[in-house]
């Protein structure tokens, strides 16, 4: 069976949904035929030009990635531009670059779940929940003789769907009452005549943008002339999606010892690993979030979180962070602190598409090149 670029990209979005990327981000394929046969696919953090020749040496048909390489608009892909020249050189080998960005830094699990679980966290929730998807409940009073049909109606519309699962919904059998009145035109019973019907009480729910379509398969399946509904919109909850991760350590240490727990669980760098705070500090509740994450310093400090870990830390936030009390900050390289995700897609591809031949790339991305002078 022959497994092609569109099967992997399939994998990966399924992974990644493209839908939880920022709006600013560019996700997805760069180039490349999804038609085309897949046989081996790497996988970096960015596509350097290092990179692309090692998947092009290793004749790899996929080069997978988590820094878009096309991120702000471009008028030229020429070759004789920076990037121009990688494209050009992936295309002509047939080699496709796909990127997954921040829809992977807040798919679950994503790549702060690769870092929790690189320095032995337990993660218990996100560190910035992304909302539950907005959803409508829609209560309909039926008449019981026609409830099948417009349950029918309601879940060709999109309605009645619950993950997984369709045609989904409750029915609660009671009795109806109604007194038509002059200018009415009743289904059943006779004007200025109370009536009382054998009903059901139905529920489904649906996606809000599917409501027009579902009012209009109601009043055109229900056998009333004005028919009774409610809806009403879930509140936002948060999920289990969303940028960082927050989790425990297997038993409480201090801040020194945290601080060497991270350096030896990621890749070594010129950046390297520091904290701030006590050392003596005790660490047992950790917030993380892979690649730059200073944004979070006040959301790591509502939590009261012990550390956060995270990386592209600054002077003046960091001092500023201290002073209010906030939690001990371990600032690591940006590659570094990403470079576990190549795992954890590296391992979802392989669990799906056993028949490809997969492997993370070794070759440090990280443009810092020289550290102090001992």
């Amino acid at each position: 069976m022959v497994t092609t670029l569109a099967d992997l990209i399939g994998v990966l979005d399924a992974a990644y949904p493209p839908k939880l990327a920022e709006s600013w981000d560019s996700v997805g394929l760069v180039c490349g035929d999804p038609d085309d046969e897949v046989t081996r696919v790497l996988f970096a953090v960015d596509a350097t030009a290092a990179v692309v020749e090692e998947a092009i040496d290793w004749r790899a048909q996929a080069l997978v990635v988590h820094h878009p390489l096309l991120l702000r608009g471009v008028d030229t892909v020429a070759a004789d531009t920076a990037k121009g020249a990688l494209l050009h050189r992936l295309i002509r080998s047939g080699c496709a670059l796909f990127t997954a960005h921040t829809n992977a830094d807040s798919a679950d699990p994503g790549v702060s779940d690769a870092l929790a679980a690189a320095i032995g966290l337990t993660v218990t929730g996100p560190l910035d929940p992304k909302p539950t998807a907005a959803v409508d409940n829609w209560v309909v009073q039926v008449p019981r003789t026609h409830s099948d049909a417009v349950l029918g109606a309601l879940f060709a519309a999109g309605a009645g769907g619950a993950g997984s699962y369709h045609e989904c919904a409750l029915r609660v059998p009671g009795v109806g009452q109604f007194r038509p009145m002059p200018g009415a035109d009743p289904a059943i019973g006779a004007i200025g005549e109370l009536q009382r019907v054998e009903e059901d009480r139905i529920e489904v729910i649906a996606p809000p943008a599917a409501r027009a379509a579902v009012l209009a398969a109601l009043r055109a399946a229900h056998p009333y002339e004005d028919p009774a509904y409610h809806v009403t919109e879930r509140a936002a909850l948060p999920s289990g999606l969303g940028i960082g991760r927050v989790g425990v350590l297997p038993e409480p240490e201090p801040l020194r010892d945290f601080t060497a727990r991270v350096t030896a669980a990621l890749p070594t760098t010129v950046w390297g690993v520091r904290a701030a705070g006590d050392p003596d500090r005790v660490i047992e509740r950790v917030a993380v979030c892979g690649g730059a994450g200073d944004s979070y310093l006040s959301t790591a400090a509502r939590l009261g979180v012990d550390a956060y870990l995270t990386s592209d830390l600054r002077h003046h936030p960091v001092d500023e962070h201290l002073r209010t009390g906030g939690p001990a900050l371990i600032d690591a390289a940006h590659w570094a602190t990403e470079f576990p995700w190549c795992a954890q897609a590296e391992g979802i591809v392989a669990a799906a598409l056993p028949e490809l031949e997969t492997r993370v790339s070794t070759l440090r991305t990280d443009p810092w090149t020289v550290g102090a002078v001992d």
